[in-house]
């Protein structure tokens, strides 16, 4: 009987150890490379959004590099098991599942941001540079400049953006971005092919595709899709001189000697109002925000900055969250992975609130909230100087540089009053 059991027990030790041999022998690795990845938008119609990224290995560990236009987002929450690969966007709540298929990947990117069509086929092919699958050839930049643009023209929901487009090196290659009233699209990247646009942004938040057609100096018969729920038409004609609205106009204080004040809790459940003493005589730049926001993002990065400049000098930042739970600890986790991104040294508030309604509702003594980020200077007297909505970051150029330039005038005069 003993000799039976031992038997049993050395085939059971040698079937694991086989088990285990053949796992580490048949584990697989991401090659390292460029990869083109697809987000299949809608089959039945052929809407494909193309983005590319790289694989790169730092210390025997993968990261995946996904490009658009000069913006480079590094991801390296990456688990491979078997024939299973799944990585996490380092921002915003959304990730992919995916599993080998030879040298490329198939899978689903999924928006945990929402309940239902959360969900989109993915595929990436290992050893592809091209965007979109067109031959570039020399261009003669007819897209350089400043494009009035219109979204959903001729309804109800028309609204104003300034298309700017630039041609990489002589080339059909483009890059650009929409500025409208609420901020940017971010880093849109692909081509121009004989009378077609093609462009597209993959952030893990956006997944923007545009396309269009070019006759003289318009742009006709658009078509804008993010994600796999949404599409409406666009145009646009070149004009250099078009404005949208001040973005320093929109919200406004409705009684202009009333002053602002709240308390909400920061990331470890203190309360924080502006009545603390830390905030006294000191300038504060109120960040209205959400971590589920690309622009958001662009801004936070912006004011990490800002706030080591200007910290020592009397300027205080606070960021108040309106997220897309109103969960205190699954926010937490959320704002955390910004925080750490961008290294947010400034309070983090936690409204458990969500949407512009919930926003306004809270700061009632505006005409209203319209756009997340909604930026608002209180001087040293924490009186409401300006308040600006929306953002237009980085991918915007010279805009932004202007923006940089003027905000930091701004907050200089402010710490000098």
């Amino acid at each position: 009987m003993s000799r039976h059991i031992n038997l049993n027990s050395f085939k059971i030790s040698f079937l694991l150890v086989f088990i285990m041999v053949s796992q580490f022998v048949s584990a697989k690795k991401l090659k390292e490379g460029s990869y083109r990845g697809i987000l299949y938008l809608n089959q039945e119609k052929n809407i494909e959004l193309p983005f590319n990224f790289d694989v790169k290995y730092k210390s025997s560990k993968p990261v995946i590099i996904v490009k658009n236009g000069d913006e480079r987002i590094e991801i390296d929450d990456i688990k491979i098991k078997g024939d299973s690969v799944n990585f996490k966007m380092p921002v915003f709540d959304t990730e992919f599942k995916t599993i080998f298929e030879g040298d490329n990947l198939i899978g689903f990117w999924i928006n945990n941001y929402k309940t239902v069509n959360n969900k989109i086929k993915f595929k990436a092919f290992f050893g592809s540079t091209e965007r979109f699958s067109f031959l570039p050839g020399t261009s003669k930049s007819v897209l350089e400049g400043r494009w009035e643009t219109t979204f959903s023209p001729n309804s109800t929901d028309s609204s104003k953006a300034i298309g700017i487009f630039h041609h990489i090196e002589q080339t059909d290659f483009l890059t650009g971005t929409f500025l409208t009233e609420t901020g940017d699209y971010r880093f849109l990247e692909g081509i121009k092919h004989d009378n077609n646009i093609y462009l597209s942004c993959f952030d893990g938040s956006h997944a923007f595709l545009f396309v269009a057609e070019i006759d003289s100096n318009e742009i006709i018969n658009g078509m804008f899709y993010s994600g796999s729920s949404w599409q409406e038409p666009w145009t646009a004609k070149r004009n250099e001189q078009f404005k949208l609205n001040d973005a320093e106009s929109v919200t406004f204080l409705k009684n202009k000697n009333e002053k602002i004040n709240f308390s909400f809790p920061d990331l470890e459940k203190k309360m924080v109002s502006l009545s603390d003493k830390k905030f006294e005589n000191k300038v504060i730049i109120l960040q209205i925000m959400g971590s589920w926001c690309p622009n958001c993002m662009d801004e936070s990065a912006y004011l990490s900055g800002i706030y080591n400049q200007y910290n020592n000098q009397g300027l205080e930042i606070i960021a108040l969250a309106f997220e897309k739970t109103t969960d205190f600890d699954q926010s937490k986790k959320q704002l955390l992975r910004l925080k750490n991104k961008f290294n947010m040294q400034y309070d983090i508030l936690i409204t458990q609130q969500s949407g512009k309604e919930s926003a306004s509702k809270t700061f009632n003594s505006l005409n209203k909230i319209s756009a997340f980020p909604t930026t608002i200077f209180l001087n040293r007297q924490h009186q409401v100087v300006k308040i600006h909505t929306g953002f237009n970051g980085p991918a915007t150029g010279a805009e932004y540089e202007l923006f940089k330039n003027n905000t930091e005038k701004f907050i200089n005069k402010l710490l000098q009053d």
